[in-house]
Order: C-alpha cells, then sequence, then structure tokens
C-alpha cells in the first residue's frame, strides 16, 4: 500500500547530504513495511537487523568504525552490503540505545551507505537517554497512520483521489461525486488508517475483520506497558487509555479520568502515552502571531487519538452505528468527525516535521470560546471548526477573527465545497469581514492548497 512518505524517502535517497535516517511513529503505523517496499524498488538488496527479535545483533556495531561493523554484518547477515546499492535497516532500534548513539558515525565515516532505523517506543530513548546523542548527524521521518487520502488509493479509489487533488472552487459539478466520497469517508472512520486493519478489509472486504485487527491493536498496546518500565502504576495506564478516546472534542480535564486520583499521577500518564504516540496533546495558544508554538499553554489542552478507527473501536462503534445513525456527525456527541479532521491536521506539515496541534480557548466570565484547531498558512492563522450545521453563526469563531483581527476562517462538515464571503454578527459594536472555506470532512487533505486558493481573494 502506496504512502506518500516514500516520496519524501525517495528524495532522502538522492540527497548528497543524507544523513542516517530515524522513522518516529507509533506501533503498527508501518514503519517497517514502509521501509521494505521503499527498498526493494530502489534498492538492489536489504540488509534489516531486529534489534527486538535479536537482542544480540547490537554487540555487532563497533563504538567507532562503522567499516568494521559493515563487515561483521555481512558475515552474520550472509548479504553484501554496498554503499549505494545496499539499505541497511536497524529496526526496533530503541532496544539498543547504544546502537542510536552510534548512528553518528555512519554519517561521519560511511555518509554514502544508506542507512534507516525505526523503533516503536523511541521517544522513552529519546526522553531518556543515558548516551550522546548524535545531533546534527541524524535526521528524522514522522510517520502516522494512513491519511484518507492514502485509502482511497488502497482501496482502489484513485479516479475519485485524483478528484480530490484536481478540486478548484467554486466546483459546482462535484454534487454528483459527494455522497461516493461521504461513503468513503464513514468507511475510514470505521476502519481507520492503521495499515493492518486497511490490509484486512481489502482482503476480506469485511468490517468485522477490520474491526478483529483494531481490537488486536488496542490489545497490543496494552501488552506494550509494561516495556514503559517502573515509570507508572500500570492500572492507573490502563484507566486513561481506556477512558481517553472518549474525551476527543473536550477540555482535558483529569477529573474526567478519575475524580479519585491526583493529577499529577495521571498526568504521568498520559505523558507515557504521549510519548508512545497513542495520543497527542492538542495545546491552546493565544494566537497573536507565528508560530502557534511561540504563545502555547501546556495547562490547556484537549486530545487527538492515534487513528480514528481504533477510537471507534475503543467506544464500542461499528459501521452499523453509522449506517443506523442518519448524521455522521451526531455520533459520539461530533467526536468521530472532530478526531477524523484533527489526525489529518496533526500530520499535515512536512515529514521531517514534530507533529504539533493547536486549539484556541478563552475562558472569561459569560463570554468562554473555543475554537477546534488552528492552522498557519505562512504567516496567517487560520481558525478550524468542525460542524453539524450547514448554516449557523459560528459564535466562537467569529470571536477569534474578531479578537485576532483575521479574515479567513475554515469549516468541515458533510455538505458540499463552498466559500461564503460574510460578516460576524455577534456584536452590535464591531463587524468584521471575513471569508468562510467550507469543506466536506474528505477533503481534509486538500485544506491548506484550498485555503491558499480562497485567501487570494481575501
Amino acid at each position: 500500500m502506496y504512502r506518500d512518505a516514500n516520496q519524501y524517502l525517495c528524495e532522502w535517497r538522492e540527497r548528497p547530504d543524507r544523513k542516517p535516517l530515524v522513522i518516529r511513529g507509533a506501533r503498527q503505523v508501518g514503519k517497517s513495511t514502509l521501509v521494505r517496499i521503499f527498498a526493494d524498488a530502489h534498492f538492489a538488496n536489504l540488509v534489516e537487523i531486529n534489534f527486538e527479535q535479536d537482542r544480540d545483533a547490537a554487540s555487532s556495531f563497533d563504538a567507532s568504525s562503522p567499516e568494521k561493523t559493515v563487515r561483521l554484518l555481512e558475515s552474520i547477515q550472509q548479504a553484501s552490503i554496498i554503499p549505494g546499492r545496499t539499505l541497511l535497516f536497524l529496526d526496533e532500534i530503541q532496544a539498543a540505545p547504544e546502537v542510536f548513539a552510534r548512528l553518528r558515525y555512519f554519517q561521519e565515516q560511511m555518509p554514502q551507505l544508506h542507512v534507516v532505523a525505526a523503533g516503536s517506543l523511541l521517544e522513552f530513548i529519546l526522553e531518556d537517554h543515558q548516551f550522546s546523542m548524535p545531533v546534527g548527524r541524524i535526521e528524522y521521518l514522522h510517520l502516522g497512520p494512513m491519511n484518507f487520502e492514502e485509502f482511497l488509493l488502497a482501496t482502489g479509489k484513485d479516479k475519485r483521489l485524483e478528484a480530490l487533488r484536481n478540486f478548484s472552487f467554486p466546483g459546482n459539478s462535484f454534487a454528483p461525486l459527494h455522497p461516493r466520497l461521504m461513503d468513503d469517508f464513514r468507511d475510514y472512520c470505521v476502519i481507520g488508517g492503521m495499515p493492518a486493519a486497511v490490509k484486512a478489509f481489502i482482503d476480506s472486504g469485511s468490517y468485522l475483520s477490520a474491526e478483529r485487527t483494531l481490537e488486536g491493536i488496542l490489545a497490543t498496546y496494552r501488552d506494550d506497558f509494561n516495556k514503559y518500565g517502573q515509570r507508572v502504576n500500570h492500572d492507573r495506564l490502563q484507566k486513561v487509555f481506556s477512558r481517553l478516546p472518549r474525551l476527543v472534542g473536550q477540555k482535558f480535564k483529569y477529573t474526567n479520568i478519575d475524580r479519585e486520583e491526583q493529577s499529577r499521577e495521571l498526568r504521568k500518564s498520559l505523558h507515557l502515552l504521549e510519548l508512545a504516540r497513542i495520543v497527542y496533546r492538542v495545546l491552546h495558544s493565544d494566537a497573536n502571531g507565528v508560530p502557534l508554538g511561540a504563545e502555547e499553554n501546556d495547562r490547556q489542552f484537549k486530545t487527538v487519538f492515534l487513528d480514528v478507527g481504533l477510537l471507534c473501536r475503543a467506544c464500542g462503534l461499528r459501521m452499523a452505528d453509522f449506517q443506523r445513525t442518519g448524521d455522521v456527525l451526531l455520533i459520539n456527541s461530533g467526536a468521530v468527525c472532530e478526531q477524523f479532521v484533527g489526525q489529518h491536521l496533526l500530520h499535515s506539515g512536512r515529514p521531517f516535521e514534530q507533529p504539533r496541534l493547536y486549539c484556541w480557548m478563552r475562558q472569561q466570565p459569560h463570554s468562554s470560546a473555543e475554537v477546534d484547531y488552528l492552522i498557519q498558512l505562512g504567516t496567517d492563522i487560520v481558525p478550524v471548526e468542525v460542524k453539524a450545521g450547514k448554516t449557523g453563526t459560528l459564535k466562537s469563531l467569529q470571536v477569534f477573527l474578531l479578537e485576532k483581527k483575521r479574515a479567513l476562517a475554515l469549516r468541515f462538515n458533510a455538505d458540499l465545497p463552498s466559500i461564503h464571503d460574510t460578516q460576524t454578527c455577534i456584536s452590535t459594536k464591531e463587524a468584521r469581514d471575513f471569508r468562510l472555506v467550507s469543506l466536506p470532512f474528505y477533503l481534509v487533505g486538500q485544506a491548506h492548497r484550498l485555503c491558499l486558493e480562497a485567501r487570494g481573494g481575501v
């Protein structure tokens, strides 16, 4: 199954200033498969070492001589390692932190050899490393679940994908395709973007098969808790993990996990799940300018789960629930749709950038307002709302536009795409012209491009 990250790998392969590449992402998002497919297409051979399966493999890596390491690996693996023709793949490298530290020597002494490393729980050793980090001598690629457009391609909907990528406003002729793409969107919500679940659905044509696979992935994450060390009580970690899917879309409060637990202890558990990339915090930003992270507040946040399919499975939602409910936005109080949009915006940056996403929360007496997400378009900040209705005042969004003096806003819903020039109407003293870009959920992958297109007339 093709991943957009493959294009980045191809560019990395050709760069003269290439460094060893470390792929970071949660377990089972497809890191190893991505590397194997890439190697099969672009290298004469692949030499793969899995440090979880081979606990003695780390001893083959000489402390300072990658040439000696390569000669020894050739003998052990019974395979040639030829710079420019071989891809050396170091999988589950978090199980061998000392090897991670020695990646620097490949960049310094054998830069012509293509080296890729990956690790599912890599963030743990990066936070608590007891070794010299190879700063400036490695580079990263961040990988999340398959996005909706990759899902379309994998399920043989390449013509629909082409239509999305070619869409441009006003798009009046898009109406015949809209219900079919909304059906694809519902499929994605239930199946999600975890490659194993997508493959199970493709192979069987059965939602049940995908659900079984997702249940197995959730079980794998629970089994991984014992790899987090002695950092936290496992029962508490399980409690946080099980309740997080039901809190997506809400301002996060530790009392919603357990009123009897101390927030300090629950915070530790949440942090560990962040390190495992099972959950991401969407931090509040004052959003007075860019970058958004310059004014972030880590005390005010909400959360996004790793994958919408995993969220639905964890909440016990099935395709039958989507079929019985006329409006997908009503399912789980709209959290499914907010999760879908959130995970796509989270991973919409360039592959080498750490995934980050922000929201806006104003808490004032008798005047609170919350904007679901914020995206950055150059020096512009665009508020994003996930809404059920086709009309409405979008009060919080308008509060943001007035306070921050912005002129462009983005809404996701189940309606056809449109652009609407209007004026804020929440204050009798002040009004501001703004342009509202309204997109159906399935165009989330084109949101940045279409907002840039719409901004041209603002």
